[in-house]
């Protein structure tokens, strides 16, 4: 890096905060660390960090398509149901597909709730992973290390919209980052469901987020749509738009899973 990062003297309290500011973000960029942070806009689009593992720079590769996955390959909608790709939104690696399966997900069972009531928050969002598992290969693990897709029992932090000052809560968020290992560029998710969940809700939430988790970054304008931008009093299962809009993404190129 050729030019020298000058720093404002810290005469006063506001140099002084200027100061650190600009030595911790020279620091980062002499370690090679990048982190990017956005605005959650619902629980499509949720801070992404971007960082590497066996390398001091991240070099994106020019986006690529993967085989179809043999059960999406199969798939057919026999009502013409149509889809909702047009509200996908795509990402700086394209969009977020996955090419290396079965996708290893880990549900980290809760310890602030008795045996039973966390086997039955477990059940419940296994029951949500098992549905998404006839259209994309999943396998659920016991280790979080070795997971592609963590969910967890914590209430997601508070939002704040652009155009309002007050806190809004969540029941769900989605998160991914992006890492290399063995220079091929991969990602991972983590699902926080908020403990306020229960029932068919908690259910409907898992599914939901795990739509995100699987590719559909984006949300549906229909209510009979698992995607559905919004919470439902009856909530739908996941329904043939679902998947057709999931079937839609994987024939896309993106730039995970290639060196």
């Amino acid at each position: 890096m050729g030019n020298k990062i000058q720093y404002p003297t810290p005469n006063t309290l506001k140099n002084l905060i200027t100061w650190r500011l600009l030595a911790v973000l020279a620091l980062a960029i002499g370690t090679g660390l990048l982190v990017i942070f956005t605005n959650t806009q619902s629980t499509a689009v949720p801070t992404k960090t971007l960082y590497t593992e066996d390398s001091t720079s991240l070099s994106i590769p020019s986006p690529k398509s993967h085989p179809l996955p043999p059960t999406l390959a199969q798939w057919q909608d026999k009502t013409n149901s149509g889809d909702y790709f047009s509200q996908i939104t795509t990402t700086q690696v394209g969009y977020l597909i996955w090419s290396q399966f079965p996708v290893r997900v880990y549900v980290q069972p809760p310890k602030a709730i008795s045996s039973q009531q966390a086997q039955a928050w477990v059940n419940s969002v296994l029951q949500a992973v098992q549905e998404w598992n006839a259209y994309l290969p999943l396998a659920v693990v016991e280790q979080p290390e070795v997971a592609d897709i963590k969910i967890l029992r914590k209430a997601p932090p508070l939002q704040i919209s652009p155009n309002n000052k007050i806190p809004r809560a969540r029941s769900a968020q989605t998160n991914y980052e992006l890492y290399t290992n063995n220079k091929v560029l991969l990602h991972r998710f983590t699902i926080l469901l908020s403990p306020s969940q229960s029932g068919n809700y908690l259910v409907a939430a898992a599914r939901h987020e795990f739509g995100h988790a699987l590719g559909i970054w984006g949300h549906s304008p229909l209510q009979t749509d698992a995607l559905y931008f919004s919470q439902v009093r009856n909530p739908p299962p996941i329904s043939p738009r679902d998947v057709n809009t999931l079937k839609r993404v994987y024939e896309q190129p993106t730039s995970l899973g290639w060196p």
